[in-house]
């Protein structure tokens, strides 16, 4: 009788023992799943906050932008030097800052105007896109580029009908994973992935070559803004420019004491006054920029983008894409 109490009470310690983990697990498990839920209403709450400092400075720039009425546009205009209004952002909230940047996108290279109205090159935009493909940077040889603005084209123009060794329907269709060639103009730079001959490597850029997405846009109407376009583009404006030539470009344009407003001081730089680059293809004004800003707030960070069209008169901005991260 003894022995079988001794063994009742011996369950009921176990039991209790039990017992006592599970409340300890549960109460643990609770513990955590409570902080986890404050954790994440800290960081919607956060992130909310770092979304609306991003907008604000997406707004600035627009203002920026409106607030420039000179007859030109250069890497000496306020909406390009812009580390003073992101270095003071932190002031105007309570710890929020944007970190905000401007890009000029009469500086790239306009991919859709590749092509006319009546589906055939447009030979600027071409002879251009061939000089950059072609430059040592990108590590392509002759036949490579013409392919890739074969390629191209066919993407774009609405015909079926294979230009040199470019790409149409029946190419795409007997890829592993088909689709069909866009025959129309590229909607967003990525779709430049999908066009023959564009790899990843080409698009995003190495350790030891650059991309070309940044340097390619899908607006404008087929004219360069010498003013602030990136050295790359300049190198390829025309035959025989030079990198010492492009970097003495590079210097003349940040002098604020040189005259911008007409395309052709590029020929006042040294050694220059042979080259000669199509009028018809550079400008110093330009109506289409894009705005990167970026909200901050603790660890957390919200990015809002788009492109806008700045109005000739200068007071009005029309948005055209707009994407927040």
């Amino acid at each position: 009788m003894k022995r079988i109490l001794l063994n009742d009470r011996g369950v009921a310690l176990v039991l209790v023992i039990l017992m006592i983990s599970i409340i300890i697990a549960v109460t643990l498990q609770l513990n955590i799943s409570s902080r986890s839920e404050i954790y994440e209403a800290a960081n919607l709450g956060d992130g909310i906050r770092a979304a609306c400092a991003a907008k604000s400075g997406f707004y600035m720039g627009e203002a920026l932008l409106i607030e420039d009425i000179r007859d030109l546009d250069s890497l000496n205009e306020d909406w390009a030097n812009l580390e003073s209004v992101s270095a003071g952002s932190g002031t105007l909230f309570d710890g929020e800052y944007f970190r905000l940047n401007i890009e000029d996108e009469s500086g790239k290279i306009p991919i859709n105007s590749l092509i006319k109205e009546n589906q055939q090159y447009n030979d600027g935009i071409k002879e251009l896109l061939k000089r950059f493909l072609a430059l040592p940077e990108f590590d392509l040889d002759e036949q490579q580029v013409r392919d890739i603005v074969d390629a191209v084209k066919d993407w774009i123009d609405e015909d079926s009908e294979v230009t040199g060794f470019g790409a149409e329907n029946m190419y795409y269709r007997g890829l592993e994973d088909p689709y069909a060639c866009k025959n129309g103009h590229l909607d967003c730079i990525e779709e430049l992935l999908m066009i023959k001959e564009i790899t990843k490597n080409l698009y995003y850029g190495t350790d030891d070559t650059p991309g070309i997405a940044k340097y390619l846009t899908l607006h404008g109407k087929g004219e360069i803004n010498i003013n602030t376009a990136p050295n790359l583009i300049l190198k390829a404006l025309s035959d025989g420019i030079t990198d010492e030539m492009v970097s003495d470009m590079d210097e003349f344009r940040r002098d604020e004491e040189n005259n911008l407003s007409d395309s052709l001081w590029y020929k006042k730089v040294q050694g220059m006054d042979s080259i000669s680059i199509t009028p018809s293809l550079i400008i110093t004004k330009s109506d289409i920029f894009r705005i990167t800003s970026t909200g901050y707030l603790n660890d957390i960070s919200k990015r809002v983008s788009g492109v806008i069209e700045r109005h000739s008169n200068g007071k009005a901005i029309k948005i055209l894409s707009w994407k927040v991260d």
